[in-house]
């Protein structure tokens, strides 16, 4: 199967979903505080799980736990390449150092 990309796709057909008129309000100002009308993000959405052949996030009844889980091994993973980087402790910038640099004290 030919997969195209969703925003370039010839758009010949429709879809229809009903939602809660609060809801959808809500929504549509939340994309669009990102520039985006509900359309283009569904279609965000759709393009995506067109990207990782699935959901685009996981959903189940532990996503909540589950992504936390994600998110701190992915920033234990960054602290440790951070760690890493560094090859002795001089080569370390102090917290003071570092306020002192961008003009905050």
């Amino acid at each position: 199967m030919q997969t195209n990309n969703v925003t370039s796709a010839q758009k010949t057909s429709t879809f229809q979903m009903r939602i809660n008129p609060e809801v959808k309000k809500e929504v549509e100002q939340i994309y669009a505080n990102c520039g985006m009308t509900l359309t283009d993000a569904i279609n965000a959405f759709i393009q995506q799980s067109i990207n990782v052949g699935g959901m685009p996030f996981l959903v189940n009844q532990n996503s909540k736990e589950a992504l936390r889980q994600q998110a701190i091994a992915y920033l234990m993973a960054e602290l440790k390449m951070g760690e890493n980087s560094v090859k002795n402790e001089s080569d370390w910038i102090s917290e003071d150092d570092i306020l002192a640099e961008f003009g905050a004290e």
